[in-house]
This record gives structure tokens, sequence and C-alpha cells, in this order.
């Protein structure tokens, strides 16, 4: 299991519009808007890995660290 990396604090501005859909969405799936924002950066980001042929960083360091 890969141990997840320090955390940080980002900020971002969204369109009412979109806050709204995020909060359906949330309370469809009956989990916070962070996680739902958190699950949908991890799909994109690994959507675009896979069309670029890469694996992401984060997998290659504890490829990396099994190894070691």
């Amino acid at each position: 299991m890969m141990m997840p990396g320090p955390i940080r604090r980002v900020n971002v501005d969204l369109a009412s519009g979109m806050l709204e859909e995020l909060d359906r969405a949330a309370k469809e799936l009956n989990i916070s808007r962070q996680a739902v924002i958190k699950t949908l950066i991890r799909q994109a980001l690994d959507q675009q890995y896979r069309a670029r042929g890469i694996q992401p960083a984060a997998k290659r360091r504890a490829k990396s660290l099994r190894r070691g």
C-alpha cells in the first residue's frame, strides 16, 4: 500500500454553477465535497497518464522504495 505524502492545503476559485454540481454529486454519493473533488482530480490525472503511456510519479517512487 502506498503511503500518502504530506497534506498541503490549496485554494481553488470555482464558478457557483460548478460548486452546485459538486454539491449535488456529493449528496448523491453521500460523501463530502472534498472527497468528490479529490476523486475527480485523481481520475483526470490517471486518464492523462494512461493517454501518455506513463506512470504517475507517486507510483514510480513506491516501486523504487520496494526495490530498495
